[in-house]
């Protein structure tokens, strides 16, 4: 019988047939296997990639050009963080994107913008004037006008009769009945209005009846930014009996597909997503702390000591007056706390003016740093170029006005974490779910441990390639044959190690 060090090895090796016998006279034969073997080959060859592998887009550009054009390279998919940036911004780095990806495939955030869906507007016109076809579209409880034009914009029917898509959109989810809207054909009511508005052709309005409003969808389970907190273990099986059913129901000629994320940060949660169905793995907080985040050094080196029970849930900048919530990193911040301090001043006040002169003086004092008077100068200038029909509201109605001066501190909370702010360290804003955590105890004491060498690409090799030696380990234990030391051998490993464990990939 070989030794368990030359067992281990001949493991590692992917694309090698491990074949063996025990002592005992079995047989013990594990396949060789490629990275590629896992998900929806379909899913690969619609987008263009090499891996099924996304990484999912997070706020104020920390998905960075950068970031998304590093994994692009390396043929996986990426999804440009635009929500919460100027539109100026975002336009000049889809060219630069456009560029730096050089035909490989990448996705921009569409963000649902429910306080003012004309930001959704422009960033449609915007995506469709630069040729942008794919987009991943988040935080959606309702379809959007502007979400479905962007879908349907250029439907036409092949030679053969068969209905080309040019603008694909993966849908991400943490509810059964949104994620039933996003395999649904988009709503006649909207596509409706668009064709009345001369925004959709009376062609594009025919054809959209055919296809769903996304063939991929994501189940994004508990992460970080906006969650539901549920877990992927349940969540991901109800949406695969969505999928089929929906699939039946309407006869696709493309199957639909499910996508999972949500706590995808060690070899064994990539494994069990692909095991339960998953088309393809999303990533999100683990981005963050790589190299190539739109993030500060100062925020990479908070999330690279997160540890579990650091983590919590604050209210949402975007969705404040509804009760969102997302969850942030609590350690060695105290945004949290003082975000739900605005949320409760929110519910218990009427306006500014009917606080309590303790509760006044905090905000000032703690918080804003300034005077009400001299923070609300600031926000409307800010919402006057943003939209000012939000002042003309606020000088209407006044709790309205408080809910604009408080997000103004929200969304302040997280450029400061960005752009690592060091007098503000303490009301930083950092977006961050248990996967982080997860992530820091697995690469301990590896190549991946230093912050610096965190990056995109390697740890999403890493977190495939390991799932991949974890698969064939628990096919070899199947027949009876015990590893030594198996969390070692899942431990990350340089990409050029990679590289050559998977040879055969590439033959």
């Amino acid at each position: 019988m070989l030794h368990q060090v030359a067992i281990r090895s001949a493991l590692a090796a992917l694309h090698q047939t491990l074949e063996l016998t025990r002592e005992d006279g079995r047989r013990v034969c594990v396949p060789g296997m490629s990275l590629r073997d896992f998900g929806d080959r379909a899913f690969l060859d619609s987008h263009g990639l090499e891996y099924p592998y996304m990484a999912g887009a997070m706020a104020h550009g920390i998905a960075s050009v950068t970031l998304v054009a590093a994994l692009a390279r390396a043929g996986m998919l990426a999804s440009y963080g635009a929500a919460g940036l100027p539109l100026a911004r975002v336009a000049n780095d889809l060219d630069r994107l456009q560029d730096l990806c050089a035909g490989r495939s990448f996705a921009v955030n569409f963000i649902h913008s429910p306080q003012d869906l004309r930001l959704e507007d422009e960033l449609c016109d915007l995506l469709i004037s630069k040729g942008i076809v794919r987009i991943e579209a988040s935080a959606f409880m309702k379809l959007t006008k502007a979400l479905v034009r962007y879908r349907v914009t250029g439907l036409t029917r092949a030679s053969d009769g068969s209905i080309i898509a040019p603008h694909h959109v993966i849908g991400k989810v943490s509810r059964v009945e949104v994620g039933r809207q996003f395999w649904s054909p988009p709503p006649r009511a909207l596509l409706d209005e668009l064709l009345r508005e001369g925004r959709i052709s009376a062609g594009e309005h025919e054809l959209a009846a055919f296809i769903p409003m996304a063939t991929d969808v994501t189940v994004e389970a508990d992460s970080g930014g906006h969650t539901d907190n549920r877990p992927l273990v349940t969540l991901l099986p109800q949406m695969q009996a969505l999928k089929d059913e929906l699939q039946a129901r309407f006869d696709y000629a493309r199957p639909l597909r499910v996508g999972a994320a949500g706590g995808i940060a060690t070899p064994h949660a990539a494994l069990a997503a692909f095991s339960m169905g998953a088309a393809y793995i999303v990533t999100g907080t683990i981005n963050q702390g790589c190299i190539e985040a739109g993030t500060s050094e100062a925020v990479r080196q908070m999330l690279a000591t997160t540890e579990q029970g650091d983590i919590t849930m604050a209210p949402a900048a975007d969705m404040f007056e509804m009760g969102i919530k997302v969850q942030v990193l609590k350690r060695g911040t105290m945004f949290a706390m003082r975000a739900q301090k605005l949320y409760e001043f929110y519910r218990s006040y009427p306006s500014l003016d009917a606080m309590s002169a303790k509760d006044k003086s905090f905000l000032e004092e703690h918080l804003l740093r300034q005077s009400i008077d001299q923070a609300w100068q600031s926000t409307a200038e800010f919402f006057a170029q943003r939209d000012p029909e939000e002042i003309v509201r606020a000088e209407k109605q006044p709790k309205h006005k408080m809910a604009l001066l408080f997000r103004s501190y929200l969304g302040q909370a997280s450029h400061w974490a960005t752009r690592g702010v060091a007098d503000r360290v303490i009301d930083y804003q950092i977006w961050c779910g248990p996967s982080m955590p997860a992530f820091n105890d697995w690469v301990k004491g590896s190549c991946l441990e230093d912050i610096e060498d965190r990056s995109a690409p390697v740890v999403a090799l890493n977190l495939l390639f390991s799932a991949a030696v974890l698969q064939r380990i628990q096919i070899a234990a199947i027949q009876g044959l015990a590893i030594a030391d198996r969390e070692g051998l899942l431990k990350p490993r340089s990409q050029s190690e990679i590289l050559v464990a998977t040879e055969g990939e590439r033959r």
